[in-house]
């Protein structure tokens, strides 16, 4: 999907970005592994369990499809993508897209609603403009944010739920998935991992990850890593832990700019973009968002590194079955990069109420 995506905080301890996931599996059961492959514009991992190599094989073909299939509907680097059709046409007639597209831009104007617009699709003027400033090495004018503000808002984006088509009230708006697509790619590998017949499995999308079924050994949870933000290295599974993770059933994103930032004049900005103030997200380094699905971690992700600590904590608070921790920015992040303290005491993560029972204290 867009490569100046958020997610890049979370990935597997021998796949991608800044989340390592340790896997034990039953004697009496085969495990398949897709390997990494490239989609999205990032890397994907896809691990089944079944009873027999046929069946395992059988889910990682088919969840691999699925995540394919999200990719050429709304990657917005495909010019040929339903996405990239409503981002041409949008304002000038209603696009007819597929039920998936519909559904992944129906539940981003939830999202947009309910977090009082720190999570919007439409945000994608003001990310081309940042984009652009970067490459040119110069901040954006005024005058240049404003114009791109104008086009942004998905009170600006109009479903229509009988004919399956979308249109944009504002010409220049421009649909940005990349902070969802990739949850909603995870979820649907992971139906399709479950139809296929896998006792477990996992999938991670460029650190959106879901795992479910009973891991092996006997063990009665999977355990998934966050990564120091101190101490964070490019490239896949670089850094070190922070902290474990232990998930029975459920998935995982995390929000950093810590990896991935816009660099302007020796100044730091996140690509994080807050519509409000048509600039970078501020003051928080690192959110991660434990939920029943993907595409609710991921979409939560972006909003609270938006909303910030206070708001988005209490936020999380009112939904169920779903925790946050956060990591607040490190010095350094509206400059040169300053690594935060290597060990992070307890009292410097916020959490919410819940989250302390899936974290790993002991090894």
């Amino acid at each position: 999907m867009n490569k100046q995506n958020v997610r890049i905080a979370i990935g597997i301890i021998v796949g991608v970005g800044l989340v390592a996931a340790l896997y034990f599996w039953p004697e009496e059961r085969v495990e398949a592994n897709s390997g990494h492959r490239l989609v999205m514009g990032t890397f994907a991992r896809v691990v089944a369990v079944a009873a027999d190599s046929s069946t395992a094989k059988k889910c990682i073909e088919a969840a691999l499809a699925e995540i394919e299939k999200v990719d050429e509907l709304m990657s917005d680097y495909k010019s040929d993508s339903e996405i990239s059709e409503v981002n041409r046409d949008g304002a000038e007639r209603a696009v007819k897209v597929s039920r998936s597209t519909y559904e992944v831009l129906q539940r981003s104007v939830e999202f947009s609603k309910l977090t009082g617009g720190a999570f919007d699709v439409t945000v994608g003027p003001l990310v081309d403009l940042w984009r652009s400033a970067a490459e040119a090495n110069s901040t954006p004018s005024d005058a240049e944010l404003r114009e791109a503000r104008s086009k942004v808002g998905y009170e600006k984006l109009m479903l229509d739920a009988n004919e399956m088509s979308v249109r944009f009230a504002v010409e220049g708006m421009r649909i940005d998935l990349g902070g969802i697509a990739k949850g909603y790619a995870v979820d649907k590998a992971i139906e399709a991992m479950q139809r296929s017949g896998a006792a477990g499995g996992m999938v991670d999308i460029g650190g959106d990850i879901r795992c479910f079924g009973v891991p092996a050994g006997h063990k009665d949870s999977w355990l998934v890593g966050l990564r120091d933000p101190g101490k964070a290295v490019e490239g896949i599974g670089g850094g070190e832990l922070l902290l474990k993770l232990k998930l029975v059933s459920g998935a995982v994103a995390t929000s950093g700019d810590y990896q991935q930032f816009i660099l302007i004049e020796g100044k730091r900005h996140s690509h994080i973009i807050d519509r409000k103030t048509a600039a970078g997200a501020q003051g928080l380094s690192s959110v991660t968002i434990i939920a029943n699905s993907a595409t609710d971690a991921d979409a939560l992700a972006t909003a609270v590194s938006v909303m910030g600590a206070e708001k988005g904590l209490a936020l999380i608070e009112t939904i169920p079955d779903t925790e946050a921790i956060l990591i607040p920015a490190f010095a350094g992040m509206t400059g040169q990069p300053k690594p935060v303290p290597s060990e992070v005491e307890g009292s410097e993560l916020i959490k919410t109420s819940g989250a302390e029972k899936y974290i790993k204290h002991s090894n």
